[in-house]
This record gives C-alpha cells, structure tokens and sequence, in this order.
C-alpha cells in the first residue's frame, strides 16, 4: 500500500472522530467548496438553458436564416415577391448541416374588434411550414390546417387573445391596407384556431400565423411567389459559416441574414451572460481556494511534530507533502460531493416544476431555463480539484522548512 496514502487515512480517521483545533476550519473549507459548486452549477445551468431557450424562440419564428429580396424595407414585411423556381428550393442539397427550408409571406394589417384594435404582422406559411417549432407553445386550441383548401384559420398569441378579448373559435376583422392610399383596404375574416405563448415580448405582440395563399392573393402575387425563405440548420454553432454558404449559393438578386444579424441586439445581450458566468466560476474557485489553503496550512501547523517524526524516520519532503495533499483531496472531494447534490437537485426542481419566474418584457423568457449539460458538470469538477490542488502545492511547500529537531520538540 502506498505510506503516504496510508497515513493520510488514519489521519482522515482520527479527524472524523476526534474534535480538534483544525475541525471548525475544515468544516468551513468544505463547505466553502459546496457552496462553490452550487453556484458554479446554477450559473452555468441557467445560463446556457437561458441562451439555448432564447435562440430555440427566435429561429422558432425566423428560422436560422432568412433568404429575401433585396429592397429598401426594413421591416418584417415582404415587399417584392420572390419565386419559387429557386436550385436551393425545396432541398438546400449544396451544403451540408442544413435540415429544412420552408417559403414564408408577411404583411402588416390591423385587428379590429367591437372594444380594441390592434396593429398585427400577419405571416403567411404553406405546407411545407415545420409546425414543431412553434406547437410546443400551443396554449389553447389546435394548430391551423393549411395543407388543403384555403381557409380562415388563424394562430394568435395570448398576449393579442387578451388585449382584444378573443378566444378559441371567435371570428375577428383584419384589415390589409393597399398600395394606394386613397383606395379602401382588403378585409378579411379570421378564426382564432389556436392560442400560442412564446414568452417573447417582441413576437407575442405581432404575429398572427395563416395561410400563406391569403398574402399571395392581397398582394396579387402568382401562386409560386413567396416573400422570403427560412432556412434551419442542424447546429447553431455553426450559424456564421453555414450562413455564408448559403449566401455564396443563392442569387445575387436575393439577400441572406442570419437571425445572430437580424436580432444582433437580443445576441448581443446574451453574449454578455458568458463573461458574467465566467466571473462567477473565476470567484468561486478563489474562494473555494483561499478556504483550502487556510485549511491546510492549519492541518500542517497541528501536525507539526508528526512532520519531524516522519522526516527524521527517513521521509523526504515530498512524501511528507503528498500526505497533506491526499488529506486535502479529501476534503475537496467532499465539499464536491455535497455541492453536485444540492447544486444538481436545485437544477432539477427547475426544471421539472419551474419555481423561479422571470419577466418576459426583460428576460424574452417566463420561467428560468435551465440546462444541465453533465459534460460542463464534469468539467466543473474536474477543473475545481485541478486548479485547488495545484494551488495548494504553494502553501505544503512549508514542510520543506520544518526542522525534524524542533518540528519534535513543537508544543
């Protein structure tokens, strides 16, 4: 059996069992590593969970990469239409990491109700629309059918639902104005099918999703028109790249923007999380660390005449310091042990029953995300016992300096 580990052993026993001057210090070093962790592990949980939900929301309503004309508007309306007949429609099969693309319409029209009414983006989706991304914020009804006849059915926030008083199966007037202002606007008649609830201030008081057929027709447009194209890609990692491929593969007619442009204001803000979760892990490991040197150095003082028995048994220094270390390594472990248990339980209530809320106005979200990534968690654990032992190699260097003669005659 290796001595040095041995040794450390028996000590770790006789702590555990023995009240010492050390004990209180120990326990302040564990629990200082505990609390470390936790929060190392909410941070980094709530953080990537809040970036990941956020970006899932935008390239919900957007896609990943939006494919439009090239023209002077700068809003979410499509102006000039776009045909079909595109090499990159309805496959992009030149370039690799893409998995869908889907041919969307918009225009902006307003809501008129007997109380209220509302100024709205009505986008318009065909049968290819990926209804997935927004089903899972289905609130209230169903989803609408547009894969057959042209109809009225219409998906509405619940933030618009609430502001004009409308529910599942109401109808409601939209007015569409035209080009020319002094002629009378188009009318249609919606049905509200189903009720949605993103949590994303910007979107939840805008859009309305139809038929794509009904833009197509306001607009006098040919059945194989469209107004823009939203393209999704497989891993959002690799949005830059992937966006400038496919602005190499579409004409030179047509504009490419990912939504990391588009939205540059919401990603920007998120970027910010990273730096603020770096400062966080950088603060706890500081404060983990100075803990476990205190307590080192402490274990090292009360062992003082064990240190100049073993050196004059023979013991060279590193030895006598690899026991301090195995002792340390122990404590590190079990602050460790405590800190991944509270840390991941609280994550977990999170997740399961959403206890902490947010404000969506402020956080684009309604309840706190959160992502446990057990590969970060390892990292976490990992880097902390790396970092905290090769700190303590500094303060274990003492021994070195420890007399055997007066290290024994020590009282």
């Amino acid at each position: 059996m290796n001595l040095e580990y041995f040794i450390a052993k028996r000590l770790i026993s006789v702590e555990s069992r023995k009240s010492t001057i050390s004990t209180p210090i120990i326990k302040i070093a564990i629990a200082a590593i505990a609390i470390g962790m936790i929060m190392m592990i909410v941070s980094v949980a709530t953080g990537i969970g809040l970036q990941q939900k956020i970006r899932e929301k935008v390239a919900a309503f957007n896609g990943h990469i939006i494919i439009s004309n090239y023209d002077d508007n700068q809003s979410q309306v499509s102006v000039e239409p776009i045909s079909l007949n595109q090499r990159f429609y309805p496959k992009f099969n030149s370039i690799e990491g893409i998995n869908h693309i889907q041919a969307v319409a918009s225009k902006a029209g307003i809501i008129r109700t007997a109380a209220a009414f509302e100024g709205i983006i009505f986008k318009g989706v065909g049968k290819e629309y990926q209804w997935k991304n927004v089903s899972e914020y289905l609130v209230a009804g169903k989803l609408p059918d547009v894969s057959h006849d042209l109809n009225s059915q219409v998906l509405l926030s619940k933030f618009l639902a609430d502001r004009l008083n409308l529910k599942v199966g109401d109808n409601f007037n939209t007015f569409f104005m035209k080009d020319k202002s002094n002629q009378l606007p188009n009318l249609r008649v919606f049905q509200v099918t189903g009720i949605y609830n993103s949590g994303f201030q910007e979107f939840d008081s805008a859009y309305i999703i139809g038929d794509i057929r009904h833009v197509q027709r306001i607009n006098k447009w040919q059945p194989n028109q469209v107004g823009a194209f939203e393209v999704f890609i497989d891993d959002f990692t690799k949005i830059k790249e992937i966006g400038e491929e496919v602005y190499s593969e579409t004409n030179s007619t047509l504009d490419t923007k990912t939504i990391v442009e588009k939205y540059y204001y919401i990603f920007e803000w998120l970027q910010l999380f990273d730096f603020n979760i770096l400062t966080i892990l950088i603060i706890m490991i500081v404060v983990a660390t100075i803990n476990m040197v205190v307590a080192l150095l402490v274990l090292i003082l009360e062992r003082t005449q064990m240190i100049g028995i073993l050196k004059s048994l023979g013991a060279n220094n590193w030895s006598v310091r690899k026991i301090f270390l195995y002792n340390a390594f122990y404590l590190i472990v079990r602050g460790l042990f405590w800190g991944n248990l509270i840390g991941i339980g609280l994550i977990l209530i999170q997740q399961y029953f959403g206890i902490v809320k947010l404000n969506p106005e402020n956080y684009y979200v309604s309840v706190a995300p959160v992502n446990l990534n057990w590969l970060y968690l390892l990292g976490l654990n990992l880097g902390t016992i790396l970092i905290c032992l090769l700190v303590l190699l500094i303060p274990s260097y003492i021994i070195t300096k420890i007399s055997p003669v007066k290290a024994i005659r020590f009282d």
